[in-house]
């Protein structure tokens, strides 16, 4: 598009040329930016994009889409990231695309990597990458399709009512599924009625003629088929897409049987934890639902490999030792999964079993009583080794040691550091460690550095090159911060 076409189809206005061509997707970091692409300028907290326009323009980016002046080729609009908004469902018009979109409180993005990847067979695919699935993430998504994209797949998160229907709004999806219903960000929303409230707005922007895909298991997602136009399809144990037979590997990877309309098929999954099963049901779901045969989606989901970072990542290190790296975030349902997972592993393997457990964040006035649940979990779950990572973990510590009879042993360390250097220099070539927080924890250090072989703990850790990527927010579905120097 010229940047007198992006103007016109943001009621904007053209600064510099307007034949300026754009060629290449949205970014809002200035170190990602893609030759003939568009920066789109937004003023964070702390940082504002107008200050680093020049720069990206300098890297290579054809224009810039701000606020105010910036020195490079720009359209000049009242809010960027509206524009952006409006930018992405102008471009969307203008393809023929399949839009398939989906929320929940956990599993989003398993669930949107095996659908990728299933649905990537079949056709050109693009899918969020990484955390984009907010008034940001979700136009830069979709300004990523172009004329050959037969299917667009768009992880959609929410910090408040009306969120989604916002982003529907931008990427109006043919396919809307929601996995579950639980309290991951409780703390914003205050219960789990007014998370499915948020939730099901995905399935009310359905047309007559979609498919709203919905989790049998979860009541508050069972109950949204009254609030659609759109056809239901549910998953689960007793949906219209369902599994049995589900068995483990030694190193707690999934089979399973999945089945529709009378046929099953055998699934092997690369990701470990049983409830990676319920992620690949509903991505199977969302593929028939766009016509991919039952075959086809169960040959797909074996196929899949893990797409994105710090998700039930696991490494196997030379000397035998299996690190579990599930860093990227964490909830009360997703700690007890990983849990059972790592216990799952041991018990196959004969390994003892190491939980690296940090806080878990935005859960409100019931934090504390959250944490000694997921401690109380560990315990019962039978982990061997409980160690907790910050004053703000505490009462993971405190769960576990209320449970009578329980014999393991908890390690309670001051911060990562500490965590770190106790784990390196204690387990052995048959453990098998946990490692799991919310994002803001940033544990996936503790992870990385005990892959790098046994012994004591480095002196000082390598400095974060690019901090912003890295650690990005502790909620992934509110605005991040942008453009770092």
């Amino acid at each position: 598009m010229t940047l007198q076409e992006v103007a016109t189809a943001v009621d904007g206005a053209v600064a510099g040329d307007p034949a300026v061509l754009v060629t290449g997707p949205a970014t809002f970091d200035s170190r990602q930016i893609v030759p003939g692409g568009l920066f789109v300028a937004v003023a964070g907290d702390r940082v504002d994009g107008h200050d680093f326009a020049l720069r990206a323009h300098e890297a290579g980016a054809a224009a810039v889409l701000a606020s105010r002046p910036t020195g490079a080729p720009s359209v000049l609009v009242e809010d960027p990231v509206d524009a952006l908004g409006r930018l992405a469902r102008h471009v969307l018009t203008r393809l023929d695309v399949t839009v398939l979109a989906l929320t929940g409180s956990q599993g989003k993005t398993g669930t949107k990597d095996y659908l990728a990847q299933v649905l990537g067979a079949a056709g050109p695919t693009v899918a969020t990458a990484g955390n984009n699935n907010n008034e940001l993430g979700v136009p830069m998504t979709v300004l990523r399709a172009d004329a050959g994209t037969a299917y667009l797949v768009v992880e959609m998160g929410a910090r408040g009512l009306g969120h989604i229907a916002y982003l529907c709004g931008i990427a109006p999806p043919s396919v809307a599924a929601v996995l579950n219903v639980g309290t991951a960000h409780i703390g914003e929303f205050g219960s789990r009625e007014a998370i499915a409230q948020a939730k099901g707005e995905i399935v009310e922007s359905l047309s007559g003629g979609g498919t709203a895909v919905l989790n049998a298991d979860d009541e508050l997602v069972a109950a949204m088929a009254a609030r659609t136009r759109a056809r239901t399809l549910t998953f689960g144990r007793a949906g219209d897409v369902a599994w049995r037979a589900v068995g483990l590997d030694d190193l707690g990877r999934p089979s399973f049987e999945l089945g529709y309309a009378g046929s099953w098929h055998p699934v092997r999954l690369a990701l470990p934890g049983e409830h990676q099963v319920a992620n690949a049901a509903a991505a199977a779901a969302m593929a028939l639902a766009v016509g991919v045969p039952l075959d086809r989606v169960a040959e797909g989901l074996t196929a899949a490999r893990p797409a994105s970072r710090w998700r039930m990542e696991l490494t196997e290190r030379a000397d035998g030792l299996v690190v579990v790296n599930d860093a990227y975030n964490a909830n009360p349902a997703s700690m007890v999964a990983a849990l059972d997972s790592l216990v799952a592993i041991g018990e196959r393997g004969g390994r003892r079993t190491v939980a690296v457990l940090g806080e878990m964040r935005e859960l409100g006035s019931g934090a504390l009583e959250d944490h000694r649940g997921v401690g109380r979990a560990a315990a019962g779950a039978g982990v061997d080794v409980l160690v907790t990572v910050g004053e703000e973990a505490v009462g993971i510590a405190e769960g576990a040691e209320d449970v009578p009879g329980w014999p393991g042993l908890v390690v309670r360390t001051a911060g990562r550091d500490e965590a770190l250097a106790w784990v390196r220099q204690n387990v052995s070539a048959r453990d098998v460690v946990l490692v799991k927080a919310s994002r803001g924890a940033a544990l996936e250090v503790v992870a990385e550095s005990l892959l790098q072989g046994p012994g004591p703990a480095p002196e000082q850790q390598p400095p974060e090159q690019n901090p912003a990527v890295k650690n990005p927010p502790e909620n992934p579905e509110v605005k991040p911060e942008v453009q770092q120097p």
